[in-house]
């Protein structure tokens, strides 16, 4: 138990010295923000996630079996979408391979410019969720989810995917000691569980409590946090920028 707390805590704060310095906390904002956008997507723009890709397959399978609340275009569109945000994500992993935290800041502004265009139109569409207005949001959210994760895979950092949570939960009981495994990591997976659930929740209750435009504010907001503590962490170029050898 101590020892998943202690790897929680240095999940969340790294040691000096760490050799992906402060990636690993900046990862689970944006898990955060994942579970945010896929919050504000299934609730505000019908059976659709812009960011948890396996959803969106089984749901163009009830779609093609006619299955009420499924559309076919909208899944369609979220991982075409995904598809091409995963691409511009690997040209910037491809471009600033050598400086993860010029990579981090890319592509979170990249994601930033996506999402505050999606505020705007939040903001000015009465029902945003219904007509074109809800494919063009998809569109938009798509698109930055999946250069974000484009750039979470390049940066490999353990059970930090900020999207798939299926392995990671999975190690959590499959590498326990009951298991007969060390159980290494449990607290990091927990961390990165838990980011992806409080994201979710937050973006629920902003949703249907508070209102859409809040959900995609507080989205915004985090980008921008992990744009500037990024920029301010890897100004002097630290030994952590430089990817692993």
């Amino acid at each position: 138990m101590n020892t998943a707390i202690l790897d929680a805590w240095r999940t969340l704060k790294p040691v000096a010295g760490d050799r992906h310095g402060p990636l690993a906390p900046i990862l689970v904002g944006l898990t955060v923000v994942t579970g945010l956008v896929d919050a504000f997507s299934y609730l505000s723009l019908g059976h659709v996630f812009v960011a948890n890709m396996t959803g969106n397959v089984i749901f163009l399978a009830f779609a093609l079996v006619g299955a009420r609340g499924f559309s076919l275009a909208a899944s369609l569109i979220a991982l075409g979408a995904f598809s091409a945000g995963a691409l511009v994500g690997g040209r910037i992993a491809t471009r600033w391979g050598q400086h993860r935290g010029r990579m981090v800041i890319t592509v979170t502004v990249v994601e930033a410019v996506l999402v505050a265009t999606s505020t705007v139109v939040v903001g000015v569409v009465h029902d945003p969720g219904s007509g074109a207005t809800r494919f063009v949001l998809i569109t938009l959210l798509s698109l930055s989810m999946g250069a974000q994760n484009a750039v979470a895979r390049k940066l490999a950092i353990p059970d930090l995917t900020t999207t798939v949570l299926t392995l990671t939960i999975t190690g959590i009981s499959a590498d326990s000691g009951w298991a007969g495994g060390g159980g290494s990591k449990v607290g990091r997976r927990l961390v990165a569980a838990f980011s992806m659930f409080l994201g979710a929740l937050a973006g629920a209750l902003l949703v249907l409590k508070v209102s859409r435009l809040a959900a995609t504010l507080t989205a915004l907001a985090i980008l921008t946090v992990v744009v500037a503590v990024t920029t301010a962490l890897s100004r002097h170029d630290p030994d952590w920028v430089r990817p692993p050898s």
